[in-house]
């Protein structure tokens, strides 16, 4: 017979919950699911343009990976664990065993990197933490991510939650949807050969007039980018330039660049294309003639012939394809 039941011996109740309990996870809930909506915001941001996607995948490209599908790889494995740690975090997956350990490895992670942009570029410009929706200096970055490391060491304090039955199944269901949507949603182009062309070109004009170019293009190899400054997709084409000519300024690119000059300042505010040669070309109808009907077009040039021409501009721009064609004889 239990106990409990016998006569004689008192039943005794279950004791009490403190208030201060029900405060703590209170508070804890409403840190997990902002903490949770960070990630998911942050993920989001990266991914739900082309234009996003693009600016995000290239930061990768100047801290110098050469190829433009790993980095697009690398990507989009960055903004599946962004959106796994907010899965995790909302279903209450291994929160001590491992979901609030991985926060603060990836946060730690991302100061890393924002220390890194520092040195190099300066505290300057937009970090992409947020995409384009958010702009945010890379110091306020860090400081944006120290923030969420306090955040969730109070969880780790005030919020413990048992593991609960079929949580490794969940574990697994949830990992393969968090990792698999950004593929899914940003399908990785594979096309980065540019096209084959094996056409004569005439670059005379561009010497007929004053300034002229300070190099000789008609000579060598060159990568010459042929740009309007009003062309969204020529600002996509002149941005990637910019970082691959920052990693391999050996690289022989050069911008030509036409449009009203007003724009002219606004073209390099947005592209930070400004160290990358280029010349200012007024003379629209010789500028067709070079550059065809269609910009951004992006010629790859040997003496007098262009040998290729990136179609898809920016997705033809890999930096391990150039360095391959300028080694070869």
């Amino acid at each position: 017979m239990d106990e409990a039941l016998q006569p004689g011996i008192p039943v005794i109740p279950p004791p009490r919950k403190s208030t201060s309990f029900y405060v703590q996870r209170t508070i804890g809930a409403i840190l997990l699911v902002a903490l949770a909506g960070v990630f998911f915001y942050s993920a989001w941001s990266k991914i739900y343009s082309d234009n996003a996607f693009d600016n995000f995948q290239w930061t990768f490209l100047d801290l110098g990976f050469s190829s433009i599908i790993t980095a697009g790889i690398i990507a989009r494995v960055m903004i599946g664990l962004e959106v796994l740690l907010g899965l995790f975090l909302l279903g209450h997956i291994f929160l001590k065993a491992f979901t609030y350990k991985a926060v603060i490895a990836i946060l730690t992670v991302f100061i890393i990197y924002l220390l890194i942009v520092i040195m190099k570029q300066g505290n300057s410009g937009n970090c992409g933490c947020f995409g384009d929706k958010l702009a945010m200096k890379p110091l306020t970055a860090i400081w944006k991510n120290i923030a969420m490391i306090a955040v969730t060491l109070v969880l780790w304090k005030i919020y413990p939650v048992k593991p609960y039955k079929y949580q490794e199944y969940i574990c697994i269901f949830v990992t393969a949807i968090a990792f698999s949507t950004p593929f899914l949603m940003r399908f990785i182009y594979i096309g980065t050969d540019p096209e084959k062309v094996g056409k004569s070109i005439n670059l005379d004009p561009l010497y007929q007039y004053s300034p002229a170019p300070t190099l000789e293009l008609r000579k060598g190899k060159h990568i010459i980018a042929f740009m309007s400054l009003t062309c969204p997709h020529c600002k996509k084409a002149a941005y990637l330039l910019q970082i691959i000519h920052h990693e391999h300024p050996d690289y022989p690119i050069y911008l030509v660049l036409d449009g009203p000059d007003t724009y002219l300042k606004k073209f390099f505010d947005e592209t930070h294309a400004e160290n990358v040669p280029y010349i200012y070309y007024r003379h629209e109808d010789d500028f067709m003639k070079m550059a065809g009907t269609s910009v951004p077009s992006i010629l790859w040039v040997n003496n007098d012939t262009v040998v290729y021409k990136s179609t898809y501009a920016y997705y033809q721009l890999d930096p391990k394809f150039m360095g391959k064609w300028l080694s070869e004889p």
